[in-house]
């Protein structure tokens, strides 16, 4: 670990020190102790009782999970088939010790403890059509003696991990890939410009919400493993990525299924409230030693004495992207182009959200959760626990998080859901064509020149996940 890397997990540790002792005040931990049941925000019997109330947007329309969680999506039979597997999980009805239960401490463990020796990682530069570079790091081991393949019958499935917004690889991340790996996934760690050791070539840093180099790696992805499934996991503010992603590419993203961990939805607002001022502080640190190395590439984009005397992440956006030298544009302009939900209404494939309501970086979840999302687009699920903090949600074990569990047992569950699906229309197609063999030849002729019949077989799964 380089020495300012040893030196910023010295601050870290030191707020997260300071918050453990204040966590039980009451304006750290109430406005988001919160929990959810059927019809209501569930009430733990050590809450307050203040929850529940006509006001709440996820009050009705939940569906119960073991260990306090809720699924809130709308009715379909891709939500009921993703509903009996995560019912069947046992990894939501264990929690971790109750010292390991406040939000602040899920939350530092998860950002602070060191990474640990890590998975194996063969490292890929790609060079894009600007000549930057990102990077990608294939998970190739170690394998476990019991690695189990979850896709018999096919090829392995490629994992595509996107770290979060600040470039930071948690040890969360690394138990997901060593997880998936385990599980028969080919996980990859997509790296944006200057991020993790990937090299800045040209004074071009990639905006919150701009999918344009993940495009270009997914691209190559396929590439590679062409016919191989491929999934999408997220984590926290990452997944305004991968969400601009699906929404801009839509039906044409290559992806199957995708999950977000803590995600940031409301971006421009979670900018402007701002975070409590240890996270503000660490995640603006964290960026300008990131970005310190490359300070005089930079000089002729952006100011970047402004940029080094920034004292929110607003701030920091703003003076990075905003206010270039050569092409300055408006707060506003920035997020008609950034924000991840811009093209939601587009996405095709099924996302998973995993959230906590008593996340202490997004915020309550009657504030920062779009709940109409929820409620009325048929790709977009939300599973919602009572603790876990900000890409915590540690039990038990210390590694793996409970959540990646979840993402992989719905990953799992989805690849059961489209095999039936295509068993179901294999079958609807022989018994076609058994019956048309003893229709008369001009009946035949007509259901074959149909248009709606033609339109009626390449969408019909698209209208599984809204039946």
């Amino acid at each position: 670990m380089p020495p300012w890397g040893a030196a910023l997990a010295l601050l870290l540790a030191a707020i997260a020190l300071l918050l453990f002792v204040v966590r039980l005040a009451p304006h750290l931990r109430r406005p988001w102790r919160r929990a959810v049941e059927t019809g209501t925000l569930l009430r733990e019997q050590e809450e307050e009782p203040n929850l529940g109330d006509a006001t709440d947007p996820f009050g009705d329309r939940c569906d119960p999970l073991p260990g306090g969680c809720s699924f809130i999506c709308k009715p379909s039979a891709l939500a009921q088939c993703l509903l009996r597997a995560l019912r069947r999980s046992v990894v939501l009805e264990p929690g971790p010790r109750p010292w390991l239960s406040g939000p602040h401490l899920q939350t530092f463990c998860h950002f602070v403890l060191p990474v640990g020796p890590g998975p194996e990682l063969a490292r890929e530069y790609l060079q894009l059509a600007d000549d930057g570079l990102v990077a990608l790091d294939w998970v190739v081991g170690p394998c476990a003696r019991g690695r189990r393949v979850t896709h018999s019958g096919g090829l392995p499935a490629v994992l595509l991990v996107v770290p979060n917004a600040w470039g930071r690889l948690t040890r969360n991340v690394l138990g997901l890939c060593l997880l998936a790996l385990e599980r028969g996934y080919y996980p990859v760690i997509f790296h944006r410009r200057g991020h993790h050791g990937c090299p800045l070539v040209n004074p071009r840093l990639q905006p919150f919400g701009d999918p344009s180099d993940l495009k270009e790696a997914v691209t190559y992805i396929r590439f590679r493993h062409p016919a191989a499934p491929l999934f999408a996991v997220s984590e926290g503010s990452g997944s305004a990525l991968l969400l601009s992603y699906l929404g801009e590419c839509g039906s044409s993203s290559y992806v199957t299924g995708a999950a977000c961990i803590s995600p940031v939805l409301r971006c421009r607002e979670w900018f402007e409230a701002g975070l409590p001022w240890p996270y503000e502080r660490g995640f603006l640190l964290h960026q300008k030693i990131a970005l310190s190395r490359y300070a005089t590439a930079l000089e002729d984009t952006v100011d970047t004495d402004k940029l080094f005397r920034s004292r929110s992440l607003r701030e920091f956006e703003e003076t990075l992207f905003c206010h270039t030298k050569s092409s300055p544009i408006s707060w506003d302009t920035y997020w008609d182009l950034n924000d991840p939900l811009r093209d939601v209404d587009e996405a095709a494939v099924p996302v998973l959200c995993i959230c906590s309501a008593d996340d202490p970086v997004c915020g309550p979840p009657e504030r920062t959760l779009p709940a109409e999302l929820f409620h009325s687009n048929p790709y977009f699920f939300l599973l919602l626990s009572h603790r876990g903090g900000h890409c915590g949600f540690l039990r038990q074990e210390p590694l793996p998080a409970w959540s990646h569990e979840v993402v992989l047992e719905s990953f799992r569950a989805l690849t059961e859901f489209f095999r039936m699906e295509e068993r179901m229309k294999g079958l609807s197609r022989r018994r076609t064509s058994f019956l048309g063999g003893r229709r008369r030849w001009g009946a035949l002729q007509k259901r074959e020149v149909s248009p709606s019949s033609s339109l009626e077989e390449i969408f019909s799964w698209k209208r599984s996940y809204t039946r």
